[in-house]
């Protein structure tokens, strides 16, 4: 079977630019949040993956396990979805589906390593330059990692920015053994 991320993108897509032209961003990112969450439950799996059971029923008990409201069109994408035996895929269609809203929103996620807590304006600062940087809107987690030595290690998306001083002392190692 296609790995889990391929099979969601162009579901996560199809309802992105479904939500986009119809102004429901926020309602379907909710909606897909909690329905991927509860689908990503093991019991819950048990139950999407059962084939004693019919399609339509396996939608009602994930929607009524999910206590979420749909409206019409998202009843039918998540019905098209059990059509097509890709319930199993809400958790990564969600994660998708939260990707392509970030990018059109203009909004990065940003994980900031450092060898001790950062204080509130150091962090201000990373998150104004970041945002200069990539030209969009930065949320910042922060996490300690003491092995560093000193320095940050960035991670936005795909992009990884190494400034610590264990990464610069292993850049220095490769560079003298080559």
């Amino acid at each position: 079977m296609a790995e889990t991320s391929t099979v969601a993108r162009p579901y996560a897509k199809a309802a992105f630019e479904y939500a986009r032209d119809h102004e429901e961003l926020q309602t379907w990112s909710e909606q897909l949040n909690r329905l991927g969450q509860v689908a990503s439950v093991r019991e819950m799996q048990k139950v999407i993956n059962n084939p004693k059971l019919d399609t339509p029923r396996k939608v009602d008990m994930l929607i009524e396990v999910a206590d979420v409201e749909l409206n019409d069109a998202a009843r039918r994408f998540i019905d098209h979805l059990g059509e097509k035996g890709r319930l199993p895929a809400l958790a990564a269609i969600s994660e998708q589906f939260e990707t392509f809203r970030a990018e059109h929103d203009r909004r990065m996620d940003v994980v900031i390593v450092s060898a001790y807590d950062l204080d509130d304006k150091q962090q201000d600062t990373l998150g104004k330059a970041l945002e200069k940087r990539l030209n969009r809107e930065i949320s910042i987690t922060t996490q300690v990692d003491p092995t560093l030595l000193g320095g940050v290690v960035l991670r936005a998306g795909d992009t990884v920015i190494d400034g610590s001083v264990r990464g610069r002392l292993n850049r220095l190692r490769e560079s003298l053994t080559a």
